[in-house]
């Protein structure tokens, strides 16, 4: 498992008029291949009256699950470009939908291909791209007389304390990326003379953006 890919973070739907058809764009991350196929029966249900829902997801560690339909658009016109936008941005576990009511004037087939990736990154846009990040949960475990360098050292140097635990000790419960962990380790076996314990709690994928965590 890679310990960081990017991805969008929720739902994302917003839509444009191109030569009176109106392109609804619907965005949404993935946690299987059968969320994709769900989040499709459920677009094409909303819009049955639509005259097409052109669809494109990629799912998988090295994006090894991808399809697409044209839903009735010319070959290669509606499908693949939704799929490209997809992979233009290297994303990973997403799909997308874009449903079009016909206003009555024809696009020609370079006109689809710009109106179907301008309604797939419009989609993605309102979804918020984000990169996913795999961070461990530590207990770090000390004692009251450290506890105030430790907090202090750990929040100036940007960890983030999700939780503080008093007992006869003083357990902080900090995140930690995966691949700082050693070094988070170290660093606090240096500020307290070895003067700690270390128990892992855990790994989980949290959404950042701009540098922060968003829930």
């Amino acid at each position: 498992m890679k310990d960081r890919y990017k991805t969008i973070h929720s739902i994302g739907v917003d839509e444009i008029i191109i030569n009176k058809s109106r392109f609804i764009g619907y965005a949404k991350p993935i946690d299987s291949q059968q969320d994709a196929i769900d989040f499709i029966e459920e677009i094409k249900s909303k819009h049955r009256d639509a005259t097409h829902n052109v669809l494109a997801y990629v799912f998988g560690e090295n994006s090894n699950i991808q399809r697409y339909s044209d839903d009735g658009e010319p070959s290669g016109t509606a499908g693949i470009p939704v799929l490209e936008v997809i992979k233009k941005e290297d994303l990973r576990n997403v799909v997308i939908v874009v449903t079009r009511y016909f206003g009555g004037k024809k696009l020609g087939a370079g006109g689809l291909v710009r109106a179907y990736t301008k309604g797939a990154k419009i989609a993605l846009d309102a979804a918020n791209i984000v990169h996913k990040v795999l961070y461990n949960r530590i207990k770090i475990r000390v004692d009251y007389t450290l506890y105030g360098k430790v907090e202090n050292d750990l929040l100036a140097m940007g960890y983030i304390i999700e939780d503080v635990i008093y007992d006869d000790a003083v357990n902080l419960i900090v995140l930690c990326e995966t691949s700082g962990t050693d070094e988070l380790k170290n660093k606090i076996i240096d500020m307290t003379s070895a003067k700690v314990k270390f128990d892992m709690l855990g790994k989980e994928f949290f959404s950042i953006d701009n540098g922060q965590i968003i829930k």
